[in-house]
């Protein structure tokens, strides 16, 4: 297992998740993150069946670097209840994961 962690946070529109996205590798919170820009989501939302077009977006960062961004995440992002998902990278070219580590640095 390596340090790194991929994020999935959905967003309502492409513009939400690019704003985002710029603000998160600004404040070097994460390394990069993709932008899907068209995903249908259904969910169950306050008793009721949704089915919605959102924007997914895909993050890279580190276990180190998570906290900071989940919690600038909650407080920026349009949703009450964001999706906000961490999963653990098992494996990746060293390159990669290197540059990823480098990115996300508290400096």
């Amino acid at each position: 297992m390596t340090e790194i962690l991929t994020v999935l946070c959905t967003c309502p529109d492409v513009a939400t998740a690019r704003e985002l996205a710029g603000k998160l590798v600004e404040r070097r919170l994460a390394a990069c993150v993709n932008i899907l820009p068209e995903i249908r989501s259904i969910y169950r939302w306050r008793g009721e069946v949704r089915d919605d077009s959102e924007a997914l977006m895909v993050v890279k960062t580190t276990r180190l670097a998570y906290g900071g961004l989940e919690s600038w995440l909650l407080e920026h992002h349009p949703y009450d209840v964001p999706e906000v998902l961490a999963l653990p990278v098992q494996a990746g070219s060293e390159g990669y994961l290197d540059w990823v580590l480098g990115e996300t640095e508290i400096r």
